[in-house]
């Protein structure tokens, strides 16, 4: 009589499925960190704020920062090669100012809008040749980008243009309905479209693959025969034509250019990005996750304005934190990748 051996029970099948505990890919810890912060501090202010949870505030966060918005999400593809860009804030300067000057002249407001974004395209589209064929770093590639537009900016004019264009005001006084009592403007719909347009390039494109592939190595990715030199240029492209944009609907909200304004926006579109989860190495990142950074970045200052006795210096203390943190987190997401 022959005793059958039992069968050997393999190391999968001895494991208890009830232990199993899901652990979320490292690259996604970020992200989820900052949508845990924004949640947080949602709540937080429901809370402690009487008309908190209106969805006016919600509403309000994509409108009173479009401009942030729509300049985060060029800066997303920038960073996501590894590079940096400092022009950002005067070439919204260089826009506004431009564009209310051409329009103060008498200039058909469909000519001015494409002129302005074609310039601001032009402006990141050489910035990035500079980085790719001279092999300049590109703080220093875009700083001079930042002289060369603030500069421009103040010589086409010092002071505050206003802007009466009868498309401009219409654009200006514009309000969408989205509910009974909710309104939204069109800069807010503008910006929104911008992240999902990014969002979809990188996550469903051969350029957006390439993209996050010169991040991770730039010499990889040119043994591979990726485009290295017309993709770096194109994020430098794509960075500079929605710093104009941003310029566009600045000069929409205000009715008005100046030379002075964008300044500091490079730092605050760097920060979003970072809070957002955008390595700044280089490889990873999502522009969702840097939409969820400048929405914490005006969650701050919707709660200071609901809190009403803070000082608007706070909004800068709270981001400094929150930079230490999410850059140390994505240290240690790195490491532990590794």
């Amino acid at each position: 009589m022959t005793v059958m051996s039992p069968e050997p029970v393999t190391k999968q099948a001895a494991i208890n499925p009830r232990r199993r505990v899901y652990r979320p890919n490292s690259k996604y810890i970020p992200i989820l960190a900052t949508l845990a912060l924004l949640l947080v501090m949602y709540i937080s202010g429901v809370a402690n704020y009487r008309n908190f949870d209106q969805p006016s505030v919600v509403v309000n966060l994509f409108r009173d920062n479009a401009v942030l918005l729509v300049v985060a999400v060029g800066m997303t593809f920038v960073i996501l090669t590894g590079g940096i860009d400092l022009s950002v804030g005067a070439v919204i300067s260089l826009t506004t100012t431009l564009t209310a000057t051409l329009l103060q002249g008498g200039w058909p407001p469909l000519l001015v809008l494409p002129l302005v974004l074609l310039l601001g395209a032009l402006l990141g589209a050489g910035m990035g040749a500079v980085i790719h064929y001279f092999k300049v770093e590109p703080f220093i590639a875009t700083l001079a980008g930042l002289f060369l537009a603030r500069g421009l900016a103040l010589f086409i004019n010092q002071e505050s243009i206003p802007i009466r264009d009868k498309l401009w005001t219409t654009l200006s006084d514009m309000r969408i309905p989205l509910g009974e009592h909710t309104k939204t403007t069109p800069t807010a719909i503008v910006a929104l479209s911008a992240v999902l347009i990014a969002a979809a390039i990188l996550a469903w494109t051969r350029f957006g693959r390439n993209v996050y592939a010169i991040g991770g190595s730039a010499d990889s990715a040119l043994l591979m025969g990726l485009p290295v030199a017309r993709t770096r240029i194109a994020v430098y492209t794509v960075s500079g034509f929605c710093a104009a944009l941003g310029g566009v609907l600045y000069t929409i909200n205000s009715t008005s250019g100046h030379a002075l304004q964008g300044s500091g926006t490079e730092l605050d579109a760097i920060a979003s990005c970072v809070i957002g989860g955008v390595l700044l190495t280089g490889g990873a990142g999502y522009v969702i996750g840097s939409l969820l950074g400048v929405l914490v970045y005006g969650m701050i200052g919707t709660i200071i304005n609901f809190q009403g006795d803070l000082n608007s210096a706070w909004t800068r203390i709270v981001v400094g934190v929150l930079l230490f943190g999410f850059i140390v987190l994505q240290r240690l997401v790195t490491r532990r990748a590794r």
